[in-house]
């Protein structure tokens, strides 16, 4: 196990890093973001764009959690409406730690950084479970590799079990595993949170096990709407969780999503948001795969093929710079706050960019060559 929490022999928090706009400004061409590149969807931009921006959202959101409830069917009171996902995880573990006595979580590796860096400021330790990963990419140097019984541990009472449907950064499923991974870690005692930012965006279809309902659920819907820089989120309580639903929702700032937010979540759980997405993920899967196939004829290792999502991680021939390529517009999301150092994630962009970024790539080389 690998402590990180506070005290003797844990002088800094992990890191944590993401894609998106920097000191540098907006990025002309930003492969380093998973928001939606044929977005933004429609009916949910309206929305936004026609939110009340005069008044206090209800504090309680009691219309919108009864929306996001019965589109979920479940009962409201297991909604909690969030500012991001990146809020909930801390405040999730923060709960937990305090009145579930929670003292270690368990976090995939590779994995989003947010979950241990919450860890360390609720106080507890963190133990990493390795992702299975396509056998081409295990090959390579300083990738995680497979445990020897298999990907997951065994997980203990009082964990916090964070497992993430696609994965981030590598786009990989869990597949029809998650149901049986969920009942297991549930049935030791452990508290299960699956983070389901990129669900909405999966190519293959597949919906989720029955067992996820014996989970927490972390939706993020702004990257599927193309709208990432509205911060809102919500949560589905276990059913049976009623209780520790409320107190995260005491636990909350007031006015956790403003009106922008609110009215993001309210398009986003209706059919015509759902049909929209649904146009738009032939025309992301294209764009990965032409992303994927100009990548490799430019030179680099890229592991496409086990991502059901609109973005991968490659790794760049040695004369491809990430840091050159931002200061030329481009920016790509290095994976190593992550857990697979010396990779990046890209994600599905439209072919102008992708032109740009082989271009980018072929100067380098060819200065480098002089």
């Amino acid at each position: 196990m690998k402590a990180s929490a506070p005290g003797a022999g844990a002088p800094v928090c992990p890191p944590v890093q993401h894609g998106g706009p920097d000191a540098a400004g907006v990025p002309t061409f930003d492969f380093s973001t998973n928001g939606n590149a044929a977005g933004p969807l429609p009916s949910v931009a309206r929305a936004v764009a026609d939110a009340d921006h005069t008044r206090y959202p209800d504090p309680d959101y009691h219309v919108l959690r009864e929306r996001l409830a019965g589109w979920h069917r479940v009962d409201a009171a297991r909604i909690v409406i969030a500012g991001s996902a990146s809020e909930f995880i801390q405040r999730l573990t923060r709960v937990v730690a305090h009145r579930r006595r929670v003292r270690r979580a368990l976090l995939p590796n590779p994995g989003y950084s947010d979950y241990a860096a919450a860890a360390y400021l609720a106080g507890v330790a963190t133990a990493s479970w390795l992702a299975e990963v396509d056998t081409s990419i295990r090959q390579e140097d300083d990738v995680p590799a497979l445990h020897d019984g298999g990907p997951f541990p065994e997980p203990l009472a009082g964990d916090l079990y964070w497992l993430t449907e696609p994965m981030s950064p590598t786009g990989r499923t869990l597949g029809r595993t998650l149901g049986a991974t969920i009942g297991r870690a549930v049935d030791a005692g452990a508290i299960v949170a699956l983070d389901l930012a990129y669900q909405p965006l999966r190519f293959d279809g597949l919906e989720l096990a029955p067992e996820a309902d014996r989970a927490w659920q972390v939706w993020s819907p702004n990257k599927s709407c193309g709208l990432t820089g509205v911060r809102a989120a919500y949560a589905i309580a276990p059913c049976g969780e009623e209780a520790l639903a409320q107190a995260l929702r005491t636990h909350a700032a007031s006015w956790i999503a403003g009106a922008d937010g609110v009215a993001m979540l309210t398009a986003f759980a209706a059919p015509a948001a759902h049909a929209e997405l649904a146009l738009q993920l032939p025309c992301l899967h294209a764009w990965r795969d032409a992303l994927a196939a100009a990548l490799r004829d430019a030179g680099w290792h890229v592991a496409d093929a086990i991502s059901v999502t609109p973005f991968f991680v490659a790794r760049a021939p040695q004369d491809v710079d990430a840091g050159a390529l931002r200061a030329c517009g481009i920016k790509l999301r290095p994976t190593g706050s992550m857990g697979l150092p010396g990779w990046l994630r890209l994600s599905a962009q439209p072919p102008a960019a992708v032109e740009a970024l082989i271009a980018a790539c072929r100067a380098r080389s060819a200065g480098r060559a002089r």
